[in-house]
Formats: structure tokens, sequence, C-alpha cells
């Protein structure tokens, strides 16, 4: 017999309401079905920015701040989406035919997932569909690859399959190129799909390996600062600075042909090429080879528990973030000055792609309190808005929380 509903991982009033909003939407959907409840977290990269497409290291783990879809299958191949987020649109496709883009645009990161697995040969059903978000849209928490991989579970255990972590990130990886045009590296669907309770991960980008690194939650907190600024990858940006990337590893592919990628390019090869490149591709270069090495030692640093070195790599990781990659604002740089004026504070960093979205900070539990304090006093007074503070630890990947009548 099927278990009832729970509301595990859930705040049981939002989960409620919820329950209720999907019962509104779509009592007309299939008579007797049950219904699946999904979790996926969002991610925060603890260091490691702008590496993960350049075959180099990163340094995520997954978060409390989550998506969660309530999903109950159909027999006619239709599926239809609603969000929170976006109260009054809904969204319908059908899986018996080819799946391609549409309006509304919010869909097409679940239409894309769809799509990857119609490909892949899984017969899936059709699927009614509640999408709830604690994530901030466009807050660098990896809202994008929630959906995404939420929507691979929520399809696969409709269609009674199971998958591999890994491929599932690989396919929401490709979902949100073709779908979304967002040329992303691997990390966000990999940590979302593949994340360990109370550890972050270090994935090597290029062969997929994985090493978990505990964080201790009696030593630690990861405090996460939203500057409230939203930024978006479509925008152009991301995809400049992935080509100029391209155009670093062409000219040190002239002296090695074994250079396939920034992974491959020393800190000294890199001095070496000053002058020679564009300036900009190569301060672009040395943000990427430089973050490389930054990333992996603040992994041993971490594992060795030498917080005060790992707050120190974090805080060379914003200022190259700030001024060779140019991905960081003012809010930000704010934001992480004004952290390491509270005593308890290791390190803090801009996350995410950057041009807005968060800072993450790595904290001792007694400073969690003065931090927020501190942050919402001086962000509001100097910018007029509320910084939104997430307080979390190291959670699971993305997950089947329940199903039932």
């Amino acid at each position: 017999m099927d278990a009832p509903i729970s509301n595990a991982g859930l705040d049981t009033a939002d989960f409620a309401e919820t329950k209720q909003q999907f019962a509104r939407l779509f009592d007309g959907g299939r008579p007797g079905a049950k219904s699946h409840v999904i979790r996926a977290p969002g991610r925060v990269n603890l260091i490691g920015e702008h590496t993960d497409y350049n075959d180099g290291f990163v340094f995520p783990m997954a978060i409390e701040p989550q998506v969660t879809i309530i999903c109950r299958a159909r027999d006619d191949g239709l599926v239809r989406l609603a969000s929170t987020a976006f109260p009054g649109s809904l969204a319908e496709f059908s899986v018996r035919e080819k799946i391609g883009k549409a309006e509304p645009k919010w869909a097409n990161y679940n239409r894309g997932v769809a799509a990857q697995l119609q490909a892949e040969g899984i017969p899936l059903s059709g699927m009614d569909a509640l999408l709830s978000n604690t994530l901030p849209v466009g807050g660098g928490l990896s809202s994008s690859a929630a959906i995404e991989v939420g929507t691979a579970v929520a399809l696969l255990a409709l269609a009674g399959r199971k998958m591999d972590p890994t491929r599932i990130a690989l396919l929401c990886q490709n979902a949100e190129h073709e779908f979304a045009g967002v040329p992303v590296g691997i990390m966000d669907q990999m940590i979302v799909a593949s994340g360990r309770p109370g550890h972050a991960m270090l994935l090597d980008c290029r062969d997929l390996s994985r090493r978990f690194i505990p964080v201790d939650p009696r030593d630690l907190r990861v405090v996460i600062v939203n500057s409230m600024v939203k930024h978006e990858l479509t925008g152009g940006e991301y995809a400049q600075r992935r080509r100029q990337c391209e155009q670093g590893v062409e000219y040190f592919k002239k002296g090695n042909p074994q250079v396939k990628a920034l992974r491959d390019v020393t800190l000294a090869q890199v001095e070496s090429a000053r002058g020679k490149l564009p300036d900009v591709v190569w301060r672009r270069c040395r943000h990427v080879v430089g973050e490389n090495a930054r990333t992996t030692a603040a992994a041993a640093e971490l594992a060795a528990r030498h917080y005060d070195i790992v707050g120190k790599l974090m805080l060379e990781s914003h200022a190259s973030l700030r001024d060779d990659y140019e991905v960081s604002v003012e809010e930000l740089d704010f934001l992480v000055e004004q952290s390491m004026k509270v005593p308890g504070v290791y390190g803090a960093r801009m996350t995410g792609g950057g041009f807005g979205g968060c800072i993450v900070a790595l904290v001792q539990p007694a400073a969690v309190e003065p931090l927020s304090r501190h942050l919402r006093e001086v962000y509001s007074r100097k910018y007029g808005k509320d910084p939104g503070i997430y307080v979390t630890t190291a959670t699971a990947g993305a997950e089947e929380l329940a199903s039932g009548g």
C-alpha cells in the first residue's frame, strides 16, 4: 500500500496550502491517480566560479531552500504545469508529440527536460504538476537546475523508472543548453541531482569524479545573502566570457597541443602570456586558472578543518571575480566587505554566475545572528532594500519525498 503523502522536509503550513492549490488547479485530472511529492534543492557554490565550463573544479553543496513539485499522472499524454512563482499562468504540452520551446517561457525548463527524456526513449505519461519555489529566481542559487532536475525526477517517478543521478544531470544540462539557450557547465545539475547531506562536493568537471567533504554544523553555518539584484544569464555576458576563455585556450594550444581547456594551463603559463593575449582575455584566463587552484586547496583545508584558510581563499576568489572576471556588482562587493567586519565570519564571496544574486559566507554558529543583523542594517541603509538571508546546512540531492492518494 502506498504511504500517505508526508510533509517531510517542508514547512507544514506552506505545504498544506500548496496541496490545496494543486487540488484547485487540477481536480479534473486522472481520477484515483496517486500524487507524488518531489523535492529538488538549490545549491550554493562555496568556491570555484566560472571553472565548470573550463573543465575545472567546483565545490558546491545542496541547500535547504528548494523547489517542491506535487504531481499526478495523466492518461492522455498531456503535461499541465503551474508555478507559485507565476500565479495565473498555466503551461501545457504533450509528450506524445515533438516538444519545442513555447510560451510561457518559464516552462521551457520543464519542456526541455521532457524532450530530453523523450529522446532517451523513456515512455512518459502525462502529468499535472504544481511547482512551489523557496529559491529566489535569478538569485544565483540555481533555481533553474532545481526545476530541471525536479522535473526529471517527477516524470521518471510517474513512468515508474529510475535513472542514475549523473545521467539525470547531463540530460538536464542539455535541456538548459537547448531550451534556455544558456551554455551552462555541469556543476548545478550535478549537485542538485547527487548532493549528500552534511557534505560539500568537490567535483571534477572533466571526468565528473566527486569527493565529498564534511561540513560540520557544530563548527560551521553557511549563510547566503541575496543582494536582491536580479541577474539574467541569457543576457549574453555569460556566453561572452565563455568565448573569451575559448580564445585563451586557442592561444595556449599553439604552444602545447595537449591543452584542451584552461584546466590544462598553469599559472606560470598564464603569467608568461601577459602582453601577448588581449588584456581582457588574459585576465579571464588568470581568474579561471587561479580559481581552480583555490578550489582544490579549499576542499583540502575544509577537510582538515582549517576554516581560516578556507575563508582567506574565498576572499581571494571574490577579488578575482570582481577584478579579473568582472562579474561582481557594487552590492555584492559591499556585502562581502561588511560580512568581514563581523567577528566569527571566516570568509565571504559572491556565488553563482554574477551580475547580482548572492554572496556566501562561512560562519561560526554563534556569529549567524550578529552577521544577519549587521547586514540587514547596513544594506537597507545604503541601498534601501532588505537582503534575503538564508542560513543553511548541506542537504541531500533531489528525491521523491512521498507518494500516496
